[in-house]
């Protein structure tokens, strides 16, 4: 058996995405050098299409640490959505109400800025691994173990390794059931999602509750939308043709006076919700960022979000534990990523159980939302809350 190519390095990080390269930009910036793998390639990560809402601090992040400023030049600034229910559409200002506002620019975007950045300066970025496994992560000499792009056998010795490989993560799966608490959530509904080829139906995004279920009209490019309509966990995107597509869609939209520009469907799938949290995030010498460490349903926006500001707060957090020599200072970046994480998931849940059709919902329940919602969009306090929410609560 081939000795493997061993590489040293401070940090080692499983999982190439935004949370990981962010991580490991922040981590140059101060200094600290890096190693991060993903099975993934490179170009199969920018195919892959995800949410495209950006807080304030995430905008702020990317363009003031040099990440790229196509986000300021490319990306959709957005002044505040819309609630669209009973018949009507309400606007939530968020200027007005929390004086932020939010950037309409695809994960796939901030993934290839990332990317382009860290080449740009260097960095020791792996796409296209396999059979990634870690181990001794509560020594002080945690490793990870793949095979390379060329084939051959590697192994990257580290100071404090990093899970960022996402809600499947093989690192999570390191810690004992024992010292680990996982508090999960599965949705009864999910989200059938189209992209397509035409204007934009609105300016903003609107947020549609309907007897029928949720819709969301969306945006992409000034040429290409992203759309949403409430589905069952188990629809196959096979059983709908395009007519039904956009005759579901209108029929709900269109219950709150909207009507839809239709084009071309280029892409469908079907997006299940489901809430997860792993308490702690650290284990010995291993912390958990992103995805690996907790998901949200995507109705509030959150998921990129939170994964970026992982990055933040632990960037800063290994830089003191490097410094110290003390790995109990990882301590902190479980408290202070789960305050944050515990906040999302609550307005990522209460946006969700207002907006969706229950399972078994009848008249009352769905009155009983439009009050909800009447109260929120009629209430300064309700609309601000929403409102700051959305934006992204400032660091701490």
């Amino acid at each position: 058996m081939t000795a493997p190519e061993i590489t040293t390095t401070r940090v080692g990080i499983v999982g190439g995405g935004p949370a990981g390269l962010m991580l490991s930009h922040l981590l140059a910036l101060r200094g600290i050098d890096s190693v991060v793998v993903d099975h993934r390639e490179r170009a199969d990560i920018e195919r892959t299409a995800r949410a495209g809402i950006l807080e304030a601090d995430s905008v702020r992040m990317l363009s003031e640490t040099g990440v790229s400023q196509r986000v300021l030049t490319e990306g959709d600034r957005h002044h505040g959505t819309c609630l669209a229910f009973g018949g009507e559409v309400h606007r939530i200002d968020f200027q007005e109400l929390a004086g932020a506002s939010v950037w309409l620019y695809p994960q796939t975007e901030v993934f290839a800025d990332l990317a382009d950045a860290r080449a740009a300066a260097g960095a020791d970025v792996r796409f296209g691994v396999r059979d990634t496994t870690v181990h001794d992560v509560t020594t002080t000499r945690p490793a990870i173990r793949f095979t390379g792009a060329d084939g051959r056998a590697h192994e990257i010795r580290c100071r404090y390794l990093v899970g960022a490989d996402g809600s499947h993560s093989l690192c999570r799966h390191q810690i004992p059931a024992s010292e680990v608490r996982q508090y999960r959530k599965e949705y009864p509904y999910a989200w059938f999602g189209i992209l397509c080829e035409a204007p934009k139906s609105a300016p903003e995004l609107i947020y549609n509750h309907s007897d029928r279920g949720f819709a969301l009209i969306s945006q992409r490019t000034e040429t290409t939308q992203r759309m949403y309509f409430q589905c069952d966990p188990d629809t196959d995107v096979d059983d709908w043709s395009g007519d039904r597509i956009w005759t579901e869609l209108q029929a709900r939209v269109g219950a709150n006076g909207h009507e839809l520009v239709e084009g071309p469907i280029i892409d469908r799938s079907v997006l299940r919700f489901r809430s997860n949290v792993v308490e702690p995030m650290r284990h010995g010498a291993m912390v958990l960022a992103g995805d690996a460490a907790h998901t949200v349903p995507p109705t509030g926006a959150k998921g990129l979000n939170l994964a970026l500001a992982d990055a933040a707060v632990l960037a800063e957090v290994l830089e003191r534990a490097l410094a110290t020599k003390d790995d109990d200072v990882l301590d902190e970046y479980t408290r202070r990523a789960l305050d944050r994480v515990w906040r999302s998931q609550h307005f990522s849940y209460w946006m969700t159980a207002m907006l969706h059709r229950g399972p078994g919902a009848d008249e009352f329940d769905l009155r009983r939302q439009v009050a909800e919602l009447r109260s929120v969009v009629r209430s300064t306090a309700g609309a601000t809350y929403l409102a700051e929410a959305y934006t992204g609560w400032p660091a701490r």
